[in-house]
């Protein structure tokens, strides 16, 4: 019987605390982190990431402390694994400076669970890896830590995730689950435990390298897509027409694909393709449309930062010693997620030219901008900008009286998002 499953969730970031949420008001679930003062914001209700539903987590905390059987707690020791029967790891896969896969956090996770797996037990991985990376680098890892044999004595499964980071309208349960299994009765085990909680559906793959391969390239397309429109906006930028414009022109055909340009960082699509450039590379095939997209994508901030600094020697601007302020820091508007921001490519090449640079952004945590970028943000924002660029569509940047920041009549004006009126600003990719 599905109900008699107990889950532990390993991982309480933007994807593992939707997913115990979720699972928590259907399964007796463990929310589990090592990070001691995460559990203790999650155990008073809260969460800085903006990505719960409150009032689910309360109703699942709350079948939990009523001894029923469902509910969800928290906990950072390993050893509350042991009452669990299903695990599912939702860790980060980031990369490392040479933009290679580290799967440090992936093998940790793994040894910890491998510390409470017994015979008949699941591990689900959510984390977003290259083809065959559960069964080449994370199932030895289980067998190694556990004393178990791999389909023998316990069991595989995956099953990407697709969260998006503040969207509150493609949520968990609305988005169709991608899902796998060892082995054939593994492979409906876990998709009916995600069929009960996803009202979008599932589906099923063949194989735990077909899933893993399957999230591999969804980024990877949207990132190839990005990079052609950002290349056009380097093009048109010589012309000298907007490339929002010739976007807008091409659209009107039914079949144009309407992506836009601007900066791609975030867990994901900045990130994803390295993976599975990695596994090519290590069969002996050197991928060259998805690592050429990356390279106009990387590069798409130091052209925005270069792009400034010309219109403003073309104003009569000094350039050392001048002021500019970044609108956003974060990954994607309205989302406290710093996670890959490219927005400090801009910060790093207009502070290279001298330019004393502030960056605000409302939804960013300044201890976390902090820690991951060493940059403080401002609190306040100042005057006598002689640039402004705004980096990141924040809703909360349109109330905002730009008249009030400039130095004067002279200071340049830069949207990547096209988000302001056109009028405001000097240029826009």
């Amino acid at each position: 019987m599905l109900l008699s499953n107990k889950i532990a969730v390993i991982g309480l970031g933007y994807v593992g605390l939707p997913l115990a949420i979720e699972f928590g008001k259907k399964y007796q679930v463990l929310g589990f982190d090592i990070n001691a003062s995460r559990i203790e914001e999650l155990q008073r209700g809260e969460d800085h990431t903006k990505e719960a539903d409150l009032e689910g987590l309360q109703t699942a905390a709350n079948g939990y402390k009523e001894g029923k059987n469902f509910g969800l707690h928290f906990s950072n020791d390993p050893k509350a694994l042991k009452d669990y029967n299903i695990f599912i790891v939702t860790v980060p896969t980031p990369i490392d400076h040479f933009k290679k896969p580290d799967l440090t956090p992936l093998l940790k996770a793994s040894e910890t669970v491998a510390s409470a797996l017994k015979k008949g037990d699941i591990v689900i991985y959510e984390s977003t890896v290259y083809p065959g990376c559960t069964e080449e680098d994370c199932v030895p890892v289980l067998e190694k830590y556990s004393g178990l044999k791999f389909n023998t004595d316990f069991f595989c499964g995956y099953s990407p995730e697709r969260i998006n980071p503040g969207d509150k309208h493609n949520t968990l349960v609305k988005i169709k689950k991608v899902t796998s299994g060892s082995t054939p009765e593994i492979a409906d085990q876990v998709d009916e435990l995600y069929k009960s909680i996803i009202t979008a559906g599932t589906f099923k793959a063949r194989s735990l390298k077909v899933a893993e391969a399957s999230k591999a390239i969804e980024n990877a397309q949207r990132d190839i897509n990005i990079s052609f429109v950002n290349e056009l906006a380097l093009i048109f930028d010589r012309v000298g027409i907007d490339t929002n414009d010739v976007l807008e022109a091409a659209g009107s055909k039914w079949n144009f694909l309407k992506f836009q340009p601007g900066l791609v960082g975030g867990h994901c699509i900045g990130v994803d393709p390295y993976y599975l450039a990695h596994k090519a590379e290590s069969l002996g095939y050197h991928p060259q449309v998805i690592l050429s997209g990356r390279r106009v994508n990387d590069n798409m901030g130091m052209f925005v930062a270069n792009k400034v600094v010309k219109l403003m020697i073309k104003k009569g601007h000094r350039i050392d010693g001048s002021r500019a302020l970044i609108l956003g820091f974060t990954f994607k508007e309205n989302c406290p997620d710093v996670r890959n921001s490219r927005v400090i490519d801009i910060y790093k090449e207009l502070v290279q030219f001298g330019i004393k640079t502030d960056i605000y952004d409302p939804h960013a945590h300044a201890a976390d901008v902090n820690h991951e970028y060493g940059i403080k943000l401002t609190s306040d924002i100042g005057k006598d900008y002689e640039a402004i660029i705004l980096a990141v569509a924040h809703k909360e940047f349109l109330s905002i009286d730009l008249s009030e920041l400039k130095s004067g009549d002279n200071t340049v004006v830069f949207d990547t998002k096209s988000f302001l009126e056109r009028e405001a600003v000097d240029g826009r990719l």
